[in-house]
């Protein structure tokens, strides 16, 4: 998730137990999305970070 993350401009903030915090900013705001640092994410959690991220869902969908 992170490296997707990171892969749309998103960097590593901050890791704090088993979260890490990603940020991306640009000239008006910045979004902050805190990542779970586990191998799999519940569905609610999936979606609450692509919501976040104000990225499209189709980049999350696997093949």
């Amino acid at each position: 998730m992170c490296s997707l993350l990171a892969q749309h401009g998103f960097t590593e903030v901050r890791r704090r137990a088993s979260h890490i915090v990603m940020q991306k900013r640009t000239m008006d705001t910045t979004v902050t999305v805190p990542v779970p640092d586990h191998r799999e994410l519940r569905s609610g959690t999936l979606r609450s970070i692509i919501r976040q991220s104000g990225l499209p869902r189709t980049l999350f969908e696997g093949d």
